[in-house]
């Protein structure tokens, strides 16, 4: 639930209202001006909570919920207890989500930390910067020569923006990152402690005079709508740009190499590492802790299972996991084939020496 030291309190919202909010249906009518003042999980809901419920994982919990409400699906509906009202939805989590956005609008985009309306006195800014109206910069930051940002935008506190970098309209930059040879659209959501732009992993190793450093002379794009999580490294492009296609959303802990590009709205789990030169199509989902070689190609609309390792190109649509990864159903199969080989081995050494 919501902690009120932190975030605000909704207004209280009648069942009625919720239902009409996310298109579920009320099964007992009488109960529509019945109050919710708050969303909840299972376990900890109380009788003004709305909650939800569509993991039988969770099935004790909802027996033993003092939720005033639940959102639920038709198949598990007769599982609800009686004092809680039932509110029948397709897909109960997405319209808790779409109620908590309308409840909580506060927490879905990072403000000024420190309650900052404008420019802080602490910050600095070269002369030569141009920020429209509405631009917040927090205690510390520092802004160089050349930078152009957008309205609406908010500079977190002790990040770095580098000479000539642009960041378009509605950004939130995150308190300590550090950001330089980059094009940034609009709309873009950068966590805390992010560095974006430096130096890629270029060298030509092992010469008669060690490794020789090749120069990063690409920029970051990172096109409208992207989330980044805190944490997370983007390395400019050697020859080429380095993309991140709009609506790409990225978990925390993420490095990513120079010269990658990667589509529209895919989606990279925490702690994910991928090399130089790689290319990932749009709607891609990529697992947490994957890594991929360089120079690879991931298809539009492939998905790759938690810690795998990719060393092959997946085509469209592809179901990988496992390490080396390789198609989900032939890994399947190899995990099986292994369990019934160690399991038969075993049985086999213990009928040695009966007979």
């Amino acid at each position: 639930m919501a902690q009120p030291r932190f975030f605000e309190q909704p207004p209280s919202s009648t069942l009625a209202d919720i239902a009409a909010l996310t298109d579920a249906r009320l099964v007992d009518a009488s109960r529509s001006g019945q109050q919710v003042r708050g969303l909840a999980s299972l376990d900890e809901a109380g009788p003004m909570h709305l909650t939800f419920f569509d993991n039988l994982k969770y099935a004790d919990q909802l027996a033993s919920t003092k939720a005033g409400a639940c959102l639920v699906n038709a198949r598990f509906e007769a599982k609800v207890p009686a004092h809680v009202a039932v509110l029948r939805a397709t897909q109960p989590f997405r319209a808790f989500v779409k109620i908590a956005r309308q409840l909580h609008g506060d927490a879905l985009r990072p403000q000024s930390w420190f309650g900052v309306t404008g420019i802080a006195p602490s910050a600095i800014i070269d002369p030569t910067a141009h920020l429209e109206d509405g631009v917040v910069v927090d205690p510390l930051a520092v802004i160089g020569p050349n930078v152009e940002i957008g309205a609406g935008t908010v500079i977190g506190a002790g990040a770095v923006i580098g000479v000539n970098v642009r960041i378009g309209r509605d950004c939130n930059v995150g308190a300590r990152s550090a950001i330089q040879f980059a094009l940034i659209g609009n709309n873009v959501l950068i966590h805390p402690g992010c560095s974006i732009g430096q130096d890629g992993y270029g060298f030509v190793f092992f010469g008669p005079d060690g490794h020789l450093k090749v120069p990063q002379t690409g920029r970051v794009l990172i096109q409208n709508d992207v989330e980044i999580g805190a944490g997370t490294t983007i390395d400019r492009g050697s020859l080429r740009d380095t993309v991140i296609g709009e609506g790409t959303k990225i978990d925390n802990q993420v490095q990513i190499g120079h010269n990658v590009t990667i589509g529209r709205h895919s989606l990279l789990a925490a702690q994910i590492g991928l090399a130089g030169s790689l290319t990932i199509g749009d709607n891609v989902a990529l697992g947490a802790k994957v890594g991929i070689n360089n120079h690879l190609h991931i298809g539009d609309g492939a998905q790759v299972t938690a810690m795998s390792g990719i060393m092959d190109d997946i085509p469209a649509n592809g179901r990988w996991g496992g390490i080396p990864a390789r198609p989900a159903k032939q890994w399947f199969r190899e995990v099986i084939a292994l369990e019934r080989l160690a399991r038969d081995g075993k049985a086999g050494r213990k009928d040695e020496g009966r007979d």
